[in-house]
């Protein structure tokens, strides 16, 4: 089976790629579209020209690697892939020979976190609308993409990974509870800008507080969020 999960930054994406890492049936491969998304936008990232050395910047190369053989002949190849990478001259067509998993948090968390990381974030940066865009995509092909709240698994992270598992066809593991400290091996490059805490930890942290403060200058950002998280979260499992 090859799993295709799709977040914006910020959004329990990397622990994810460690729970399924931590399987021994699975492999698993960090945001391959990165260096392809920086060479065709331009955008001045941190670790920009190490990002781009360390993959593939041909988008059409990347979908082979993709749909190609699975690293490590496992039977099992889950795909961490970041929504807002997907611009125009990224191809979709092979997303039909994969499961499709959207993985969704509430924008006020993403804000507050991706702008402690980098400033101004705008509303292409975290992902929201390209995230709503690829799952009307998939449904239009006749698929059933299951949609999952990082909330809910940091609240019962036992009880919600069986779940996605089940929707998915996938078996249960509980090697996805817990995972070495110190990162994958798997990580992108950029890992030590990115994933400090999650490097740190062995499993899910616990349940999140109340939302954030979203400061007045990307309130806007927030409320164009919304929508689409809100139309997402109805459809969550």
């Amino acid at each position: 089976m090859r799993i295709a999960m799709w977040s914006g930054p910020r959004n329990l994406s990397t622990a994810m790629m460690y729970a399924f890492g931590n399987r021994s049936d699975c492999t698993v491969v960090d945001e391959p579209f990165y260096a392809a998304y920086l060479a065709l936008t331009g955008l001045q990232h941190p670790m920009r020209a190490e990002i781009l050395e360390s993959q593939s910047q041909e988008a059409a190369e990347v979908c082979q690697t993709l749909l190609g053989p699975v690293p490590g002949a496992k039977p099992h190849f889950y795909q961490k892939h970041m929504t807002q990478h997907m611009i125009e001259g990224v191809p979709r067509e092979w997303m039909r020979e994969v499961t499709n998993v959207f993985l969704i948090r509430h924008p006020a968390r993403v804000i507050a976190s991706y702008a402690a990381k980098r400033e101004n974030p705008t509303l292409d940066d975290i992902g929201f609308r390209q995230q709503a865009e690829l799952f009307d995509l998939c449904r239009s092909w006749g698929q059933k993409p299951v949609v999952v709240d990082s909330h809910d698994i940091r609240e019962n992270p036992e009880a919600k990974l069986d779940q996605l598992c089940a929707a998915i066809g996938l078996p249960s593991s509980s090697r996805m509870l817990t995972w070495p400290r110190g990162g994958h091996a798997s990580d992108g490059i950029w890992a030590p800008v990115w994933y400090g805490a999650v490097r740190r930890s062995t499993g899910f942290s616990g349940a999140e507080g109340s939302l954030p403060e979203v400061p007045d200058d990307l309130r806007s950002v927030l409320d164009a969020a919304m929508p689409y998280y809100e139309a997402m979260k109805a459809l969550k499992i």
